[in-house]
């Protein structure tokens, strides 16, 4: 069963929404819509939901950072159960490409985060021996991965006393894709001490010791890799496959033969269509992959022949994380406005770009297959859906039958916030009277342009007129972004400008006003959702007002007013109704540089810190097990920072010997 665990209790209103949600579902409804403001403990809500209804759950995020957030919440709602994390395993993704009016190819270009990577075979893991499972993921859900059957029959389930040789130990490793080393542990590895054998698992977060004692296995222990010390003892454990594309010599040699003569039938094409530099380019390229996978069993690009590794037919659907639930299971899909457009538009770029590689004799044709799933698709597999949004759009309304169950209080009892219309001949003149009041009583405000380029000049405006101000949009690095909200919640600075970075995902109390500049034309940007999720940046604060400046009134702001009119008063009733009295909310303001390994150091530095080897390995040590606290964490860039020190430090080490 799902055992919630909180440090507070339900409220009233959060109990009544997940009583009527779970009500709808008892009575046959499948897809039902909670729309919840900024504040109002949405995931704690969906918490319950979960542990009321106790289902295998799905919770989609329509981004890293989100999920991210997401993860560690039910991570602590659920410490009894298990709680899984799925997102894209790259620290950089550059796929392969192919333009043809340039004749530039692009090989495909990646940095596997091995802690990502990990976390999702143990997601996947878990969702296959629990239904008491939490998996919080993003988009990267739907695209293409190996067989949930294949995966979970090729694992191997060792116990205490079991007679197992070491012999026959480290050969079945090998057969599940591990490799062995006789230096640090590293996923997906795996040493040999004397009578133990040593195992990094890509399904766990620590390795695993093998004691063994005439050919029977005497302990099997969890150890600290650093330390080496133990850290629990196991009467059995299964040890799964290195990755979901690893099959065994058998099953390989069966796929060959099967890209072989696709490769026959499209060299044959090539050549009747008079294209011979296609079809000696395509010979080349698969010949290639053919040896690598005749020897290894796996090659770069594999997920390209996985039309055949999981032996579907073409056009069929391909296995995706939603394969892993079994029978009925719950889908919650978060910032929904959000994430059913990402969900859409999956497909279709990603089809774009493979037809022209095919096109080109850079692939054949069953590459097409390596896909994510359409909407269509999608929808098919989906059991029971919630949506959940602050502005859920017509789509996600007309789906759920328009159940829609409202969410509008928040424990705090802030109201959402004030919202004046203004229309002046020298808006922006308007608006730096406006921003100075806010600075005078220390608060901060957010100002939302139209363009890139009209926020880089009115930043520069502001300066000129002694304002600290800055500014934010997509072409700022993710590492710059944060310590630009670092500056803005500390005071270093006044005002940040952007454009539709400041709808979702900023959880600003320190914020004040909110400036909506141009917010009468109509279209993405000034949209009914967007002006609603941009007025609610403002509602973390005790004194939260919008100022919008416009020329005309439009459908898109008028529908905006009055939902959040409606939302102010629904909380202003209850506030009253129950006594309650709004609190501001105080939200501590993390250092995000918070030791001396974020520094660059040239090599000359790092060389001159250690005079022998036995220092440097310490510190190489001590760094990979800080490492693994910021991924345990989350923290992921800070993370991949000390990653590549821990890379140089390696590399010196290796000039030492």
């Amino acid at each position: 069963m799902f055992k919630l665990n909180a440090d507070f209790n339900i409220t009233a209103e959060q109990s009544r929404v997940v009583d009527s949600i779970l009500g709808n579902y008892k009575n046959n409804a499948q897809r039902q819509v909670l729309l919840g403001v900024t504040g109002s403990g949405k995931t704690f809500t969906m918490a319950n939901i979960i542990s009321r209804l106790n289902l295998p759950t799905l919770v989609l995020s329509p981004n890293k950072t989100l999920a991210a957030q997401l993860y560690q919440e039910f991570k602590g709602f659920f410490p009894e159960n298990r709680v899984g994390y799925f997102i894209s395993y790259y620290d950089y993704y550059q796929p392969e490409a192919y333009i043809p009016q340039r004749n530039l190819y692009i090989a495909k270009e990646v940095s596997i985060n091995p802690e990502l990577e990990r976390l999702r075979i143990d997601a996947t893991r878990n969702v296959l021996e629990s239904p008491y499972t939490v998996v919080v993921a993003s988009v990267s859900a739907i695209y293409s991965i190996g067989s949930p059957d294949d995966f979970f029959k090729q694992k191997i389930t060792y116990s205490c006393r079991s007679n197992v040789g070491r012999e026959t130990l480290v050969r079945e490793f090998v057969n599940l894709g591990y490799s062995r080393t006789e230096g640090l542990m590293e996923s997906g590895k795996f040493r040999i001490r004397g009578d133990m054998v040593e195992l990094f698992p890509t399904s766990e977060e620590n390795p695993i010791r093998f004691v063994l004692e005439d050919d029977k296995i005497t302990a099997i222990e969890i150890f600290d890799a650093v330390s080496a010390g133990v850290i629990s003892s196991l009467q059995t454990v299964s040890i799964f496959p290195v990755s979901y594309f690893h099959y065994e010599k058998s099953r390989t040699y069966d796929i060959i033969q099967q890209i072989k003569a696709e490769l026959a039938e499209r060299i044959q094409y090539f050549i009747e269509s008079d294209k011979l530099e296609y079809a000696e380019r395509l010979k080349e390229r698969t010949l290639f992959d053919i040896e690598l996978l005749t020897q290894y069993s796996h090659c770069p690009g594999i997920e390209n022949y996985s039309l055949y590794l999981t032996g579907r037919k073409k056009g069929e659907a391909p296995y995706t994380l939603l394969d892993f639930f079994k029978g009925d299971y719950l889908t919650v899909i978060d910032e929904s406005h959000i994430s059913l457009p990402q969900l859409r538009g999956m497909y279709r770029g990603d089809r774009s770009r493979k037809e022209t590689l095919v096109r080109f004799g850079f692939r054949l044709p069953s590459a097409l297959d390596n896909r994510p799933l359409n909407f269509e698709e999608i929808n098919r597999t989906f059991k029971k859906v919630l949506y959940v949004s602050a502005t859920p759009t017509q789509y996600e309304i007309d789906d759920a039958g328009r159940r829609v169950t409202d969410l509008l209080v928040r424990p705090t009892g802030l109201l959402d916030p004030e919202i004046e219309l203004r229309n002046c001949d020298a808006p922006v003149e308007d608006m730096v009277e406006e921003i100075k009041k806010e600075a005078a009583n220390k608060n901060r405000v957010l100002v939302t342009t139209l363009t890139k380029k009209m926020a880089e000049k009115l930043t520069d405006y502001l300066a000129e007129k002694q304002i600290k101000a800055t500014y934010m949009h997509s072409e700022i690095k993710t590492l710059d972004r944060i310590k630009i909200i670092k500056k803005l919640r500390t005071g270093e600075v006044d005002v940040l400008v952007g454009i539709n970075l400041l709808r979702e995902g900023l959880d600003l109390p320190e914020v004040s006003l909110v400036i909506i500049l141009d917010a009468d034309r109509e279209g993405f940007l000034r949209s009914e959702t967007s002006l609603i999720q941009t007025f609610g940046r403002a509602s973390r604060n005790i004194k939260g007002r919008v100022i919008c400046y416009i020329k005309e009134m439009t459908d898109s702001l008028r529908k905006a007013l009055g939902e959040s009119g409606r939302r102010r008063k629904y909380q202003a009733e209850y506030n009253k109704k129950h006594n309650i009295t709004p609190t501001a909310i105080i939200k501590q303001i993390k250092d995000f540089y918070d030791d001396d390994y974020w520094i660059k150091k040239s090599e000359e530095e790092i060389a001159a810190n250690f005079i022998s080897r036995e220092s440097l390995e310490k510190e190489i040590d001590k760094l990979t097990q800080k490492m693994k606290e910021k991924a345990a964490n989350l923290d992921f860039k800070g993370a991949a920072v000390l990653r590549d020190r821990v890379k140089e430090l390696k590399n010196l080490l290796v000039e030492m010997y």
